[in-house]
């Protein structure tokens, strides 16, 4: 007699096995519905191979393969559409060609939903010097074991084509801060030039491939790089360098320097920015996609947003703290769980804590996306923007 496991299991098998048959030659479609009425404000729909999500929108990242310590089931219950994986590390381990032979990442890590996998240009930026980056590519050593590699933006998009992601990214270099404008100047025209080498060896007609905008913090280099970046014809664009040590003012005037540029038709995507003031900040300036690993990397040590600014569960005034990390979240972990059993697990090093807290600061900054763009439908952006924002500071102020 079999199971309902049993027949349950073979259900979301069947259903895996079939996802790359349904991913035929599609290219995402953005759609503005409506603006803001004060602000630059974007509602909007993305549609993929898995069907349409409403904009703005937060990406989980899932970096090998694996939004961490989250299972496929968690990942739906919180909302997510889009996430996020990491070329390079998945370059490294398994590899593109075991990917490819499991058919595809979606089959592969058994994930039933859109996967935008980022180039590794952010890794050229963490890993390398600048003597190692020249026209050709970047060497630089393995995090895992020194070894030499060499990327260039062939490579990239190649590995990417074997992912089979549902959006994939040019390769680029990112500016670090400061830089002066001369190395801006020099690195935004090779990632130019990158752009077009990747484009011109992408071949997977179930992928769309996104440009990414650099330029540092000088306004004619972001424009510059907007606008070609545009002439050369992508399925939505990035804004990229922004987040890497500069202040928050330098960082939104980056975003300010770009975005005019874009095309109002195609998906604009700010990577590597999840802090709740900045998505407020980037979705008022016209952003629609953001990604980032700081809901989950605050998770695992112990960090959580909450209503009234962020709080460290390991802290002693929590042990006997019987509520909810956050009474107006209606994520799984403030349904069921108190700050004092979270703490416990926490100290007593238990996975089972960092797991809560990542479901819990997911779905936080996915319900602020979804209250962002309730607010813009209603033309009261400005007003939910000044509401979350004085409810956030009371935590930072107390």
């Amino acid at each position: 007699r079999i199971s309902t496991l049993t027949i349950h299991t073979q259900q979301q098998i069947n259903k895996i096995d079939n996802l790359k048959e349904r991913r035929i030659n599609m290219k995402v479609k953005y759609e503005l519905l409506h603006q803001d009425k004060s602000t630059k404000a974007r509602y909007g729909t993305i549609e993929t191979n898995y069907g349409k999500y409403e904009t703005p929108i937060f990406m989980p990242v899932g970096t090998r393969a694996t939004v961490k310590t989250l299972d496929y089931r968690e990942i739906k219950e919180i909302k997510a559409g889009i996430i996020l994986s990491n070329t390079y590390h998945l370059w490294l381990r398994p590899g593109e060609d075991i990917v490819d032979k499991a058919g595809g990442l979606h089959k592969f890590m058994h994930y039933d939903g859109p996967i935008l996998t980022d180039s590794g240009g952010f890794q050229v930026f963490s890993l390398a010097k600048p003597k190692d980056i020249t026209e050709e590519g970047v060497t630089f050593k393995s995090h895992i074991n020194g070894e030499k590699l060499f990327l260039t933006p062939e490579k990239s998009i190649q590995i990417q084509n074997k992912l089979d992601s549902d959006i994939a990214m040019s390769f680029d270099e990112c500016i670090p801060y400061p830089a002066t404008y001369e190395y801006a100047k020099a690195s935004t025209e090779r990632t130019l030039r990158w752009a077009r080498r990747g484009k011109e060896v992408f071949n997977n007609p179930r992928q769309s491939l996104f440009g990414i905008v650099q330029g540092g913090e000088y306004e004619s280099l972001r424009k510059y790089s907007a606008e070609e970046t545009v002439k050369l014809g992508f399925d939505g664009y990035a804004i990229g360098g922004t987040s890497v040590g500069e202040d928050k003012d330098t960082m939104y005037r980056m975003i300010d320097y770009a975005i005019k540029y874009l095309p109002e038709d195609k998906p604009r995507y700010l990577m590597g920015v999840g802090d709740p003031f900045d998505l407020f900040e980037g979705v008022e300036r016209g952003v629609d996609m953001f990604d980032c690993v700081h809901p989950t990397r605050l998770a695992r040590h112990g960090h959580a947003f909450t209503k009234y600014g962020k709080i460290n569960l390991k802290n002693a005034k929590y042990k006997e703290d019987f509520t909810p990390v956050d009474t107006s979240c209606d994520c799984e972990c403030c349904k069921n769980y108190t700050k004092a059993y979270i703490r416990h697990l926490l100290v007593a090093e238990e996975t089972l804590g960092q797991r809560l807290l990542s479901i819990h600061n997911l779905r936080f900054l996915i319900r602020i996306m979804e209250g962002i763009r309730l607010s813009i439908q209603e033309d009261r952006f400005l007003e939910y923007k000044k509401e979350f924002m004085d409810n956030y500071n009371i935590g930072k102020n107390a």
